[in-house]
């Protein structure tokens, strides 16, 4: 651990940091911001290791906090203490827990995959909300979705409200990025059944069978899902909507279609 303390937030290692809030910043280094004790715990456990940690040790509290601290001194991580004032330079949104690192951005192509037989996959094609990619991040992992596949995204991956959002389980699930042409053609190579969920479908989301291997797919709040889902081996369904609206958030969507599957595996299982 270091021992240096930083004060003003023109320091040049500060303004490096605080420019990986920007888009192309994130892809011209490949490294991205972790802010959060819970998020920065979650990536340690999937063997992310930081390049450098700025702690304001006036925020920290807690005994996770005090054990973030002991795992990143058992890993020799660089650490800055700084003030509350450049703490906010770098720091993400409104909850503040003290700590925010810089890591290189983990492999997100989808030729790394490996996924078990019979998999749970979702697919999201081009969302323009990090907090709703996280949110799907979020639920993937509680269902037991085997991967996150991010179809000609509007949003980077790994775009910090996407790993606030996800609250790190965006480091627990398997994800990749392509083009919505080539997600579907690797997923057509592998066998996978393709659901997409559509609001012009015929049949209810709970019509269909998850329980071989699935891909789940949904689209953009404000355009939908491409002509690319709008072939044979696809099948439609809809989630029944009783009041004036026409559609869920994407979020709440996913959620409840990873949930049915996970549901309709548990009652098939032995």
């Amino acid at each position: 651990m270091n021992d240096l303390r930083i004060t003003s937030v023109h320091n040049p290692r500060v303004r490096e940091a605080a420019g990986l809030r920007d888009r192309k910043q994130r892809k011209r280094t490949g490294c991205c911001l972790i802010d959060g004790v819970r998020e920065l715990t979650r990536a340690l456990e999937a063997q992310i290791l930081p390049i450098e940690v700025f702690f304001c040790s006036d925020m920290l509290s807690g005994a996770d906090a005090s054990a973030l601290r002991g795992q990143l001194r058992e890993t020799q991580t660089p650490t800055v203490e700084v003030t509350e004032q450049v703490f906010a330079k770098l720091a993400y949104g409104e909850r503040a827990d003290g700590v925010v690192a810089v890591a290189r951005m983990p492999s997100a192509l989808l030729a790394d995959l490996e996924l078990p037989h019979g998999g749970l996959v979702a697919v999201v094609e081009g969302l323009e909300k990090p907090g709703n990619l996280g949110a799907i991040l979020r639920s993937a992992d509680g269902a037991g979705v085997s991967a996150v596949l991010v179809a000609d995204p509007n949003t980077d991956l790994f775009n910090p409200n996407t790993i606030r959002a996800s609250v790190g389980t965006i480091f627990s699930v398997c994800v990749a990025t392509s083009t919505a042409a080539e997600i579907k053609s690797w997923l057509v190579a592998r066998e996978f059944q393709i659901i997409a969920a559509r609001v012009d479908a015929k049949f209810d989301y709970f019509v269909a069978d998850y329980k071989q291997a699935t891909a789940i797919v949904l689209g953009s709040e404000a355009e939908g899902l491409s002509e690319v889902w709008r072939t044979a081996e696809v099948t439609p369904v809809r989630l029944p909507m009783l009041g004036i609206s026409d559609s869920l958030n994407v979020s709440a969507a996913a959620a409840i279609l990873f949930y049915e599957a996970r549901r309709q595996r548990i009652l098939s299982a032995p």
